[in-house]
């Protein structure tokens, strides 16, 4: 499509994060108008970055790893030289000792002993030989690749301080889509031996990341956005969204700037399905409000503490495997790049704490969060109490959508009723398709909606079915050509 044929037509986008920024730019390089609504103050969503006094951090840690070529193409055209190739230490701690995450045996065997290492092989042998014949939750998925006895150590306490509920209540789809392609052979296997066949995968051992953190690469294209004509207009909370005949026509914002009107052609959303389904009017039927308020999301908040010590800790980030405090990961941000932290006499460790909205953690207030923080880090014997100097509190609503019971029906159902409803609308992102997924295919479903408003016809919701794990890797022999981590979408 030329400027021209699309004088009468614009975008609406809402969500500026990777998701709707994305889309943004792919309209642009295709001259198609675009306006993007963010609701907060600062571009980024989930893979923002926040200063505090000069020091940076991310909310979770967002290393840039796919096997996209089309996602490596923007993040190389946004950032060019300004990415860096980082080394990737992931630690595993248990019982006040650390353990390499992957796993590699001789750390594993020499920090929890021969007799617990037999128990494990004995657990995955007796998995192998007599798996649990349907997997439908979390714990049947994992106990079938790495055996009970791991299962138990090395996966469930952590998983539910992140989900807040039983790993037997977290649908077998969540294990399915994070840990593809992995079990305890193959790890052992990859660990042990040389790398000479043509289809090894691997867990990466180093990924690129920007210079000050991802919120650098989402603000630049922002930058970059505004100055050729397509707003990212910031503080636009969606609070309405008007369908008539079948399509939407416009969109209603509330905040600090009052009550403004946005209409459009075409429509992008990366905001929650739920949020999405309760902005509608007219409102939908009952049953279609049910489904969407049975979609739940777990909450996350992340205290950052100042530490007067030059170095901490060798990892980039630390699973906590101690159900005696209540941190699930520790992020080390100075090891994921010099430049977030300002004095390097110093160091900035993000304590991650995976809650439910308005549950006592959510509710507390922020000096005694970090009280909190610091009396676990000290705990877990990282830092002493007296090297820590500051600390702040950022929380994020819904970060995670959940797997839980019949979460595919309900998105389902909103599918359905949308598709008759509103079809200029393209669900993206996290959040927009309820998926739990990492940023580049956030990108490249908004890639594929974007060109569907140009005339393509692609099938979003078969983006990502590609069986390939999210950061594995396959090497081949020199010149051959890597396949695309995920399948183009179908057209339809």
């Amino acid at each position: 499509m030329n400027a021209y044929s699309n004088q009468h037509k614009k975008a609406v986008i809402i969500g500026g994060g990777p998701a709707g920024l994305t889309a943004a730019l792919e309209l642009s390089k295709r001259g198609f108008p675009a306006t993007v609504l963010e609701a907060d103050k600062q571009v980024g969503g989930i893979a923002r970055t926040v200063n505090y006094k000069g020091y940076l951090f991310d909310i979770g840690g967002h290393r840039f790893f796919t096997k996209w070529d089309e996602v490596n193409q923007i993040w190389n055209e946004v950032l060019g030289g300004k990415f860096l190739e980082r080394p990737r230490l992931s630690r595993i701690y248990y019982k006040k000792k650390f353990f390499m995450y992957p796993l590699v045996p001789k750390n594993a065997l020499f920090g929890l002993g021969v007799l617990e290492s037999v128990r494990i092989l004995a657990s995955y042998i007796k998995a192998r030989l007599m798996p649990t014949a349907k997997e439908e939750n979390l714990e049947e998925w994992v106990s079938n690749r790495f055996g009970r006895r791991l299962y138990e150590i090395f996966f469930k306490t952590y998983t539910e301080k992140v989900w807040g509920v039983p790993c037997t209540t977290i649908r077998a789809e969540w294990a399915a889509q994070r840990i593809k392609g992995l079990s305890l052979l193959t790890a052992i296997r990859n660990a042990i031996l040389p790398r000479k066949t043509s289809n090894v995968k691997t867990l990466i051992d180093k990924f690129q990341y920007p210079e000050r953190g991802p919120g650098q690469m989402w603000e630049t294209l922002t930058d970059q956005l505004n100055r050729n004509g397509y707003p990212v207009q910031m503080e636009r909370p969606v609070v309405r969204i008007f369908h008539q005949d079948g399509r939407i026509t416009h969109v209603i914002t509330q905040g600090p700037h009052g009550t403004e009107e946005f209409w459009g052609t075409d429509f992008i959303s990366s905001m929650p399905i739920r949020d999405l389904v309760n902005a509608l009017h007219p409102a939908p039927p009952e049953h279609i409000l049910e489904a969407a308020a049975k979609l739940r999301y777990r909450d996350f908040l992340i205290i950052s503490l100042i530490v007067n010590r030059k170095e901490v800790a060798p990892d980039n980030w630390i699973y906590v495997h101690d159900s005696s405090v209540k941190v699930g990961r520790i992020q080390n941000f100075k090891n994921w790049s010099r430049a977030m932290v300002p004095d390097q006499s110093k160091t900035c460790l993000g304590m991650e704490y995976f809650v439910f909205e308005n549950d006592d953690l959510w509710s507390s207030p922020d000096d005694k969060l970090i009280d909190m923080a610091k009396r676990e880090i000290v705990q877990l014997g990282l830092v002493r109490a007296d090297e820590i100097e500051d600390g702040t509190v950022v929380r994020m609503q819904k970060a995670y959508p959940m797997y839980d019971e019949n979460w595919s029906q309900h998105v389902e159902t909103i599918r359905d009723y949308l598709s008759e409803n509103a079809d200029n609308l393209q669900l993206v992102g996290r959040n927009g398709m309820h998926k739990y997924n990492n940023q580049d295919h956030s990108m490249i479903t908004a890639l594929y909606a974007a060109r569907n408003i140009c005339g393509a016809d692609y099938d979003l919701w078969s983006v990502n079915t590609e069986p390939d794990y999210h950061e594995e890797k396959k090497e081949g022999p020199p010149g051959h050509r890597r396949e695309p981590a995920y399948a183009e979408p179908a057209r339809v």
